[in-house]
């Protein structure tokens, strides 16, 4: 379940951190632990094992979600369209080298994807991030991938709420497979269901807009601990459950 940081450093990384790293890039870094499915409609849970960079409430599209280095990543960079001006929530997490990296959906729906190209440029490492989180101490100066990277946006329609939000895969630099179970557009996918594998270190980011409808509280601090499926992140309160 979810830990603060330093929680889950002195204690699953530092028995990982004892296996040889054969064992860990080759055979435990692909681990596909069996999970349970939670079907819970009053919150989001997680799409995937890491670290919380940041939660952010955006409200004007030209508020970065995080300044780094002095440039703004911008709710239209994360999903990867300029003309998106919707308030949105904004969730960053971080999956680390001793992370699953298998994904879930975190609330239940009917899922489209495509692959976008990098914002700027080539692919950028994140190891500078990784060795952030393993010493407890992130900085955002070092999420420089945030602006260049190749990512996999994901847009998972409820029919439930009649509400639609996304997902982003971002790859870290050596990463060219972000890679899905279904090769099928508009398939249905239960809440937590797994739906796709990153390869090494990579980022997720949840969108959920903002809605008259909803109000959406965090659950979490930033830089805890999460893990896919298992860990809710954002409750859901419906304004007037008659127009839900």
């Amino acid at each position: 379940m979810a830990q603060y940081l330093e929680d889950w450093l002195d204690g699953e990384v530092e028995e990982l951190s004892k296996l040889p790293i054969g064992e860990l890039s080759n055979v435990f870094f692909f681990r596909d632990p069996l999970r349970p499915n939670y079907i819970d409609s009053e919150h989001f849970y997680s799409p995937a094992d890491g670290t919380i960079l940041y939660q952010k409430f955006i409200t004007d599209p030209s508020e970065p979600v995080v300044e780094i280095k002095g440039m703004n990543y911008t709710l239209q960079d994360v999903i990867g369209d300029k003309d998106y001006n919707v308030p949105s929530l904004v969730i960053g997490i971080f999956m680390s080298f001793y992370d699953v990296h298998i994904n879930r959906i975190p609330y239940g729906g009917v899922l489209t994807y495509k692959p976008l190209d990098p914002i700027e440029s080539t692919n950028k490492p994140m190891l500078a991030v990784e060795k952030d989180i393993l010493n407890a101490a992130i900085n955002p100066n070092n999420m420089e991938y945030l602006k260049f990277n190749e990512r996999m946006y994901n847009k998972i329609y409820v029919p439930s709420l009649d509400y639609t939000y996304h997902l982003v895969q971002i790859a870290d630099e050596d990463v060219n497979v972000i890679a899905h179970f279904t090769n099928k557009q508009h398939d249905i996918f239960a809440q937590n269901e797994r739906f796709s594998l990153i390869r090494w270190g990579s980022q997720v980011d949840l969108v959920l807009p903002l809605d008259d409808r909803f109000d959406f509280e965090l659950v979490l601090k930033d830089t805890m601990h999460v893990n896919a499926g298992l860990d809710k992140l954002v409750k859901i309160k419906i304004k007037n459950e008659s127009n839900a």
